[in-house]
């Protein structure tokens, strides 16, 4: 017979949506959080970004993509939103970026480089 004393912890500490102590609560578990300030929620952000990034790359179906890429744009506008950056700025700085560097409409993929030494 099992102890009702005895309880399961899980430990997450990473940026979660707004609405996920609402759906663990529904679920029968009961969540613990904290504010973050705007330090700790810049770089929970950032944390988040990398760990959806490598949850894109990991992706194996059009669905799962997908939702990643949604999750990833979430994250990406809300570090936006926080810094202070108008969506006007950005597609100004994308449109001057790709004008000198280009954008990735041609596939290319960098092999290597080669420098023949100077005489």
């Amino acid at each position: 017979m099992k102890n009702p004393e005895c309880v399961t912890i899980k430990k997450y500490n990473k940026l979660v949506r707004d609405r996920i102590p609402e759906v663990i609560e529904k679920a029968g578990e009961k969540p613990y959080v904290k504010t973050l300030s705007k330090k700790e929620f810049l770089e929970a952000l950032k944390k988040k970004i990398l760990e959806e990034a490598k949850e894109l790359v990991a992706a194996r179906s059009e669905e799962d993509t997908i939702n990643e890429i949604v999750d990833l744009l979430e994250l990406l506008d809300a570090l936006i939103a926080e810094k202070g950056i108008s969506k006007f700025d950005i597609c100004t700085l994308r449109r001057k970026k790709n004008e000198k560097k280009g954008a990735f409409e041609k596939r290319l993929f960098l092999i290597k480089t080669e420098t023949k030494p100077r005489v």
